[in-house]
């Protein structure tokens, strides 16, 4: 091996090809220009990148506007600020899987939903970063949150709302808010939510669906129904594991428990970081959190696995 050379003189294996003769030729640019690095990227512009025209990472980087100097605060609006665009991204997946059920297009459907449960993979890793904070570090700052509570999140709500989680109380705390969040969560409240869809999508396939569940008051909150659990006992028995039905099924399965998993990891960052006191902005904070996890998404794809 040549002094200086890690891989020898001759440089990598993976360096090296055939050249004529049997010879070996080194891959460089001197030896072959058509080789050569592509032109250096252009680095001078004028008023603002094309990247942050495009991403707006300027913009991003000033919507972080602490009220204290500890430094677990900024970590905790930053996190924060990174779920709310989760939850957008994900109830953007759902409503195009929605589309496209309603087209009848279960494949294109099927590539939304499982987007859908990658992003919420990344959302719960979020919490993550919530590990390291004790009482003490979140008390050093809870005060200048005020009345803010992630209860109030509109975001939040527009997703269980396509759930099938509806409560009309959740929609008061946005009732008077400028903007046009009150108008949205009033459509998403009183639309189909993701699982009216499947239910009629599946219908439409020749199962079972019960009229009354077909025809049901949608701004209400989803209710079990034993004429539901028959469809997905039939369908499961009907359909392998390749078959596209039975794959729907276990991604609303999939989506289902990553949002259990988020409501989980949220009680425990709140038992971690204050305990059982009262939550901010006059939420119940831990018994409210624990009562939400016990509300299950798609209940009857859990209830039918007792008889499958």
């Amino acid at each position: 091996m040549g002094k200086g050379y890690p891989y020898g003189k001759s440089g990598p294996k993976s360096m090296r090809w055939p050249g004529r003769n049997g010879q070996t030729a080194l891959m460089t640019s001197r030896r072959n220009p058509s080789k050569r690095s592509p032109a250096a990227p252009k680095v001078e512009f004028e008023d603002t990148t094309p990247y942050d025209a495009y991403v707006r990472a300027s913009t991003l980087a000033t919507l972080q506007r602490t009220a204290t100097d500890e430094p677990g605060e900024y970590m905790f609006l930053v996190c924060s600020q990174i779920m709310e665009l989760y939850f957008n991204l994900i109830a953007f997946e759902w409503r195009t899987a929605q589309r496209f059920l309603r087209e009848d297009d279960l494949s294109e459907a099927l590539v939304a939903l499982r987007r859908a449960n990658d992003h919420f993979t990344a959302l719960n890793a979020s919490w993550i970063s919530f590990r390291w904070m004790t009482p003490p570090d979140f008390n050093a700052f809870r005060e200048a949150l005020g009345e803010a509570s992630g209860f109030q999140s509109f975001l939040y709500r527009h997703l269980e709302f396509l759930l099938g989680f509806k409560d009309p109380a959740l929609l008061r705390p946005h009732k008077n808010v400028a903007g046009d969040h009150y108008a949205e969560l009033l459509a998403a409240f009183e639309a189909p939510s993701l699982y009216d869809d499947v239910l009629r999508y599946l219908a439409r396939q020749g199962y079972a669906i019960p009229a009354e569940v077909l025809d049901r008051e949608l701004s209400a909150s989803y209710a079990a129904h034993a004429g539901v659990e028959d469809a997905w006992v039939e369908l499961y028995g009907a359909t392998g594991r390749t078959d596209p039905l039975r794959q729907l099924a276990e991604a609303l399965t999939d989506a289902a428990q990553q949002f259990s998993d988020w409501r989980y990891w949220h009680l425990m960052a709140v038992r971690r970081a204050m305990g059982a006191k009262g939550g901010t902005g006059g939420s119940a904070g831990l018994a409210w959190l624990e009562r939400s996890l016990q509300r299950q998404a798609f209940p009857e794809l859990w209830s039918a696995r007792t008889r499958i």
